[in-house]
């Protein structure tokens, strides 16, 4: 509390005068606005970790390349270069006519696979083409997918249809 003097017309009198701020408060608490700021900043950064996703580079058709050099799914399955992976409408997954029952099954199955013939100076296949059944589920087709991304397949077919 602060003092100050006053003229009045009866003389010298002492007033005593509060500078303070009304209802006694001389500063504001910042802790709540920090811990409310420092919250926003944990969930932004915790969600902004799950918008990460893996994809598949998709290349972009060649625009010199002619149709006649399209192959149908018959000259596909006689290639030597592609490895055959089935998947049926209850979700099986066969491997050149092997079934994988799970997905290290598969994995170890497309790694076989892979692997040239022996006595062979080839690589083996490097390329995969995954004939779905229309019923089959999505996440086995993604399962399939990034099993054959995960082993070095760098050519990825996809083909469906009913009875595949």
């Amino acid at each position: 509390m602060s003092q100050a003097n006053f003229p009045s017309e009866e003389g010298p009198e002492t007033v005593s005068v509060d500078f303070r701020r009304p209802g006694g408060h001389e500063d504001v608490d910042m802790t709540p606005m920090v811990d409310v700021t420092f919250l926003l900043l944990i969930f932004f950064m915790v969600t902004a970790a799950f918008s990460l996703q893996k994809s598949l580079e998709t290349p972009a058709p060649d625009q010199d390349e002619e149709a006649s050099q399209a192959q149908t799914i018959e000259e596909i399955e006689e290639n030597d270069d592609y490895v055959i992976v089935s998947i049926k409408e209850d979700d099986s997954v066969w491997v050149n006519d092997s079934e994988a029952p799970s997905e290290q099954q598969l994995l170890m199955k497309l790694r076989e696979a892979k692997e040239p013939a022996p006595g062979s100076d080839s690589v083996g296949p490097t390329s995969m083409l995954v004939l779905a059944d229309e019923e089959c589920h999505h996440q086995t087709v993604v399962m399939v997918l990034d099993a054959g991304n995960a082993v070095g397949m760098e050519n990825v077919r996809l083909a469906t249809g009913e009875g595949r």
